[in-house]
């Protein structure tokens, strides 16, 4: 980034993606055509690569969360589980990771029993074997990303 404004622009949005021009402007000491045009620079560089809502799980009806580990049965099969698993929509996030599994997988599913089936579902699809730690409770996620200053 260019300079500690950039960083501070880029952690106020990244607490609230909705926060107007007039309300970056105000956080950041700038006209809202200066935050406005740095929003656009960002975007167009890809440091700020787009803007989501965050659902509430419970609410949509997917509140078990849920990691899994997969790892390939055949050492030798091809590396492609993430293009295998894809289509699989109950999965949020798909992680290469260093260790005994290839990778780590964050799920979101209704019940146990959907959990389970998910977990049938990605043994098949992916011939892999799973092992499997159900979230209890989460304290927090999707935090801001704390860029260093330069």
């Amino acid at each position: 980034m260019d300079d500690a404004v950039d960083h501070a622009l880029l952690a106020a949005v990244s607490l609230d993606g909705r926060a107007t021009l007039a309300q970056l402007s105000h956080e950041v000491g700038l006209s809202t055509s200066a935050v406005q045009s740095r929003l656009k620079r960002l975007e167009a560089r890809g440091a700020i690569a787009g803007y989501q809502a965050v659902l509430d799980p419970e609410q949509v009806g997917a509140p078990l969360s849920a990691f899994i580990e997969i790892t390939p049965l055949d050492p030798a099969q091809p590396d492609n589980a993430p293009e295998l698993l894809e289509h699989l929509a109950a999965i949020e996030a798909c992680h290469s990771i260093a260790g005994d599994a290839a990778y780590m997988l964050f799920v979101r599913v209704a019940s146990p029993r959907a959990l389970e089936q998910l977990v049938r579902d990605i043994r098949l699809a992916a011939n892999v074997s799973t092992r499997t730690t159900v979230v209890l409770q989460t304290f927090y996620e999707r935090r801001p990303i704390v860029t260093a200053t330069t």
